[in-house]
């Protein structure tokens, strides 16, 4: 769930989902709202009806009627009753309902609001509308009514019965639109996202793969034109490297003929100490052709990729590296399979391999299985490498001038090689310094699923 909603997909919907919900609980609720000042205003009105029905009945009744009448008068919510308080003049302003009240009975009668106020107009009420209100906002009120002859009656307006319970939740009532609208959001996100998730599989296969497939233009306009923008630039990355790796291959190649007649030349050298001195210069000259030749062949990618056996693979190459006096052990197995380019897979390995040995005397090579990938860690006995070198070493033609030096072979290449083709293939390379000493190179290698 985390990393839903920390994909973009998630925060879309969630941005979606939260704006839309906010949305109608707005509406819902200005409209609650606005029906509850409408059932106001109609309860008022109903209440000022009621109010001088009452009033105006009890002043025609005889007044040793109006007992009986005054008990009956008392059982709604607006009640007309007797009253010991003696008429005063009204202490208090005239309320909008008592001056309403007022206007409709004439000047006949007279009305005179009370400071007192029915305990029930501040006891909350039970809604199951979570928009409505709390309390009653409507009139609520009492006041002293004078009649023609001179009796004083109390007049109390109340806030109306609260209505029976539903016998359901209002939450349970609206679940089904919050489905829908999480829904509605969902498809929608997806709708937006999906384009964008096509996008970055490109640029991952590319990564992996220049000669990829290009994106297929469909969708919106904006999506068709960045997915066409999107192939031009692969287009032009693989010729840009197909032009760098045709010239580098070149002018290895080229240099090999001029190369092979200096050494035949040099065998006509009377001073064998000079003519010793030329042979290693010439030969590190043609190891660095070599070398060149390789680096460019790691950044072909033309050839087919197929499934490994990783652990067939290792044993092959730890197997050929022992055969060729070697200090190499192999231990453990991933027991899965990976997808890659069978020569360039090998001279990844090989080169890490060669490396060990060459500047730490042995490998010990462990290799164990992941969640979804293998971990590969090639130790040598080395003095390792200072961090401040760790990220230079990949640099072409790169050398560290130490222990690792010039005398033990090698043109700086093995390295940046062995890194070209892992990142082609969408593994890493890390390297860090043992605690024990020694050098461990760390090679992490995605898992191939045949159903991917």
């Amino acid at each position: 769930m985390k990393a839903f909603f920390g994909s973009m997909t998630g925060r879309v919907f969630l941005i979606l989902l939260l704006g839309i919900v906010a949305s109608a609980a707005l509406t819902q609720w200005l409209a609650v709202g606005e029906r509850v000042r409408a059932l106001e205003r109609y309860r008022d009105f109903h209440a000022l009806e009621r109010a001088e029905q009452l009033i105006t009945t009890a002043d025609v009744l005889p007044e040793a009627s109006r007992p009986t009448y005054l008990r009956m008068a008392t059982r709604g919510t607006v009640k007309l009753q007797a009253t010991d308080m003696p008429w005063a003049a009204a202490t208090l302003p005239p309320t909008e309902f008592s001056a309403t009240l007022q206007q409709r009975l004439g000047d006949g009668y007279r009305l005179a609001p009370l400071a007192e106020h029915p305990a029930v107009c501040d006891l909350p009420r039970k809604s199951s509308n979570i928009f409505a209100p709390s309390q009653w906002r409507g009139t609520c009120e009492t006041m002293n009514v004078r009649l023609h002859d001179g009796q004083v009656l109390k007049l109390s307006v109340l806030p109306p019965r609260a209505p029976p319970p539903s016998g359901h939740s209002e939450l349970l009532a609206i679940l089904p639109f919050l489905v829908c609208i999480a829904a509605l959001a969902y498809l929608v996100t997806r709708m937006t996202v999906r384009p964008l998730k096509r996008l970055a599989q490109a640029a991952k296969d590319l990564g992996n793969d220049i000669n990829h497939a290009p994106v297929v233009l469909s969708g919106a306009v904006e999506i068709r034109q960045a997915s066409a923008a999107f192939n031009a630039m692969q287009a032009r990355i693989r010729q840009h490297i197909m032009q760098r790796t045709q010239m580098l291959a070149a002018i290895t190649h080229d240099l090999q003929t001029p190369l092979t007649r200096l050494r035949l030349r040099l065998e006509k050298v009377g001073d064998q100490e000079l003519q010793q001195r030329l042979i290693e210069d010439l030969s590190a000259m043609q190891q660095m052709v070599k070398e060149g030749l390789d680096l460019a062949r790691s950044m072909d990618t033309t050839e087919t990729m197929q499934a490994l056996d990783l652990d067939a693979l290792l044993d092959s190459v730890c197997s050929d590296a022992t055969d060729g006096g070697q200090s190499v052990e192999l231990r453990g197995r991933a027991a899965m399979a990976l997808m890659g380019r069978p020569m360039a897979i090998r001279r990844c390995l090989v080169n890490l391999i060669d490396n060990a040995v060459k500047y730490g005397h042995y490998a010990n090579v462990t290799v164990e299985r992941m969640v979804g990938a293998a971990r590969i860690r090639i130790r040598d006995g080395g003095p390792g490498i200072d961090p401040d070198q760790m990220a230079r070493v990949f640099e072409p033609f790169y050398r560290i001038e130490t222990s690792r030096s010039r005398e033990s072979g090698g043109t700086g290449l093995g390295l940046t090689i062995a890194r070209n083709i892992a990142e082609q293939h969408g593994a890493n390379v890390m390297l860090a310094n043992h605690a024990d000493g020694g050098l461990e190179v760390t090679l992490i290698v995605p898992e191939y699923y045949a159903g991917a």
